[in-house]
């Protein structure tokens, strides 16, 4: 097994898995392998392009398709192998979530690799509308200040608070929110506020 980060520098082989990689793959890379194979968060072909998971949080949904299918010339476009669904409870942070994500990828690679070569029988082409996401910047990660917070915690539930934190502009000037769940270890009532407690 090889692992690597540049697509062009891969050696070759059987089987490759093309993982949170942000490029196309030429089919000239493509030709070193049998199988090229990519895991995408939507139910293809609705949801192609870029942070799936995201833009159906921001949607409002709880539940997702996982899919793995082979790269093809066309960008999210090839025969699916394999796809499974997980829920979400509506309140998990990005690392929370992208923790189910991951381990949903990697339960289908498993179960692709167990099951080589038999389950390159399941292909079948995409069918349906396909749908599109375009890609995320810093600015998507902008609060209304006037709107409630509750009607932007799924907003909050998506930032990265190091990569791009949420913000929000008042008087002309940025603001900075950062978000995680309170942690059973810290506590507002705890011994650094007694002392104001007491007083």
């Amino acid at each position: 097994m090889t692992w690597g980060h540049q697509a062009e520098a891969l050696p070759g082989g059987d089987l490759c898995f093309y993982l949170g990689y942000g490029k196309i793959v030429d089919r000239v890379t493509r030709d070193r392998y049998q199988h090229n194979l990519i895991v995408h968060e939507s139910a293809l072909p609705e949801g192609k392009g870029w942070s799936p998971m995201t833009w159906q949080i921001l949607a409002g949904k709880n539940q997702f398709t996982v899919s793995l299918f082979e790269a093809v010339d066309e960008v999210d476009a090839g025969p699916i192998y394999l796809q499974e669904t997980f829920h979400l409870q509506g309140t998990e942070l990005v690392s929370e979530w992208r923790a189910l994500q991951a381990k949903m990828t990697r339960k289908l690679c498993s179960t692709f690799i167990s099951e080589y070569p038999a389950v390159l029988n399941l292909a079948h082409r995409q069918e349906g509308k396909e749908s599109f996401y375009p890609r995320r910047t810093p600015k998507d990660s902008r609060l209304n200040p006037d709107r409630p917070l509750k009607e932007q915690f799924d907003l909050l539930r998506v930032v990265d608070n190091e990569r791009y934190p949420a913000y929000f502009e008042i008087g002309g000037r940025e603001y900075i929110l950062f978000i995680s769940r309170k942690s059973q270890k810290l506590d507002i009532h705890d011994k650094a506020f007694q002392g104001d407690e007491n007083s």
